[in-house]
């Protein structure tokens, strides 16, 4: 059974999306720095796969395995601010 995103919508700090089989999975959108630090119009511009969900405007794709996974942006290694 392929397991496919339904509903995508924002809070402040999260991305949370339902899946087919009913549960509803969130995310920080800190995972995600083009999602994070993109205008909310541009946010809600994305199409829905069977795979996952894509942003064209911002290139950004989020597999669904992947937020199961608990995997973020793995595009984007986090670095370290600290100087």
């Amino acid at each position: 059974m392929t397991i496919s995103p339904e509903k995508v919508w924002f809070d402040e700090d999260n991305l949370w999306v339902t899946i087919s089989d009913g549960r509803t999975i969130g995310a920080p959108l800190a995972w995600f720095p083009r999602l994070l630090h993109a205008e909310k119009k541009a946010r809600e511009d994305f199409d829905l796969s069977v795979h996952g969900i894509h942003w064209d405007s911002l290139d950004e794709d989020i597999s669904i395995q992947g937020l199961l996974a608990g995997q973020g942006d793995q595009t984007h290694p986090k670095r370290d601010h600290a100087a």
